[in-house]
C-alpha cells in the first residue's frame, strides 16, 4: 500500500484529575450518628472490613476512602451519560497485593478509561485523595 493510500489515526490522550479533602471528624460523627445505614449506603463489604481493621485508626481510613471516591468522582462525572445514576459503593477503594489503593469501578464502562490512578493520605485531622484519568480515544 501505498502511503498516501494510508489513512493517519492518531490516538489522543485526554486526563481527568479529581480532588478531595475531608475532615476525618465528619466522617467519624457521621458513623456514630447514623451507623450501619450510612455505612452501608457509602461503603462496600470489602471497604467496611479493611476499615474495621484498622482499629483505633479505622475512621482515618473511612475518610480516606471518603476522599477517593469523591475525587473519583470528580474526575469521572464529564464522562458519564448520567452522572446521577452512579452510587456510593460504584466506586469501590481496594489496596493491591503490595498495598497501594487501587479504584474498582462498577456498574460503569470501564472501557472508557485507559487508567486510574489514586493517591489517597491522611493525618490526624484530614484525608486527602488524588485521583488521576487517563482516556484514551481517536481522533
Amino acid at each position: 500500500m501505498d502511503t498516501s493510500e494510508q489513512t493517519e489515526r492518531s490516538v489522543i490522550m485526554k486526563i481527568f484529575c479529581g480532588t478531595d479533602i475531608i475532615e476525618i471528624e465528619r466522617i467519624k460523627k457521621s458513623i456514630e450518628d447514623i451507623g450501619k445505614h450510612f455505612l452501608e449506603k457509602v461503603y462496600t463489604e470489602k471497604e467496611i472490613a479493611y476499615c474495621e481493621s484498622k482499629n483505633s485508626q479505622k475512621y482515618q481510613h473511612y475518610a480516606a476512602r471518603f476522599a477517593a471516591k469523591e475525587a473519583t468522582f470528580k474526575a469521572i462525572s464529564t464522562n458519564l451519560p448520567d452522572k446521577y445514576a452512579i452510587s456510593w459503593k460504584d466506586i469501590e477503594v481496594e489496596n493491591n497485593k503490595q498495598g497501594k489503593p487501587c479504584i474498582h469501578l462498577k456498574g460503569i464502562d470501564n472501557d472508557l478509561f485507559e487508567s486510574i490512578d489514586i493517591s489517597i493520605s491522611h493525618c490526624k485531622n484530614y484525608a486527602v485523595a488524588y485521583v488521576v484519568i487517563l482516556q484514551k480515544g481517536e481522533n
